[in-house]
């Protein structure tokens, strides 16, 4: 009966410190924020409309869309490294805000393995606030990813893919 015990203990803690050695990706964050001297409203016209990114953000090269602003909608984005595939879960033109998320990755257009974000539009002053946040998984979720597919990259990614989509929004909207 001791031998059995004994066994007993030392399968129970192989299997159980296993999983405690073991870990995977946690979820990183990015949230940007910008303001637009323009109305909520001129500045919504733009980025309220989910298959209209191309217009205003300088990373995407071109955009297939299906679906409008409804819910389910969506959108091809073509980046400079390949394309990845977004899907509208929200679209609330009340409180001018939008939310997608990644449904076809492409860790080689863009570090990340999948993401939701929103970005809202609301008043600031005489002009607009806009803020872009995101929820995302790195590339590679294994326990050892390369650096290109590491958090640092997503994190990295993502702030400059943000970045550059309201640099872009904010020139759209004010003509400059």
């Amino acid at each position: 009966m001791r031998v059995h015990l004994a066994a007993l203990a030392v399968a129970c803690t192989t299997l159980f410190a296993c999983p405690a050695t073991a870990h995977g990706p946690t979820p990183q964050k990015a949230e940007l924020r910008t303001t637009i001297a323009a109305s909520p409203d001129a500045v919504w016209k733009l980025a309220g409309d989910f298959a209209g990114i191309g217009a205003w953000h300088p990373l995407v090269r071109a955009v297939k869309a299906t679906g409008g602003n409804a819910p389910g909608a969506e959108r091809t984005l073509v980046l400079e490294k390949g394309e990845i595939t977004d899907g509208l879960d929200t679209y609330d033109a009340a409180t001018r805000s939008l939310s997608w998320r990644l449904n076809t990755e492409n860790a080689e257009a863009l570090p990340v393995s999948f993401y939701t974000t929103t970005l809202t539009v609301s008043g600031a002053g005489a002009g607009s606030a806009v803020v872009w946040n995101a929820r995302f998984y790195r590339g590679d979720t294994s326990n050892f990813p390369p650096d290109e597919l590491n958090d640092e990259a997503a994190v990295a990614a993502m702030t400059a893919f943000f970045e550059a989509g309201l640099e872009g929004l904010k020139a759209k909207v004010e003509g400059k």
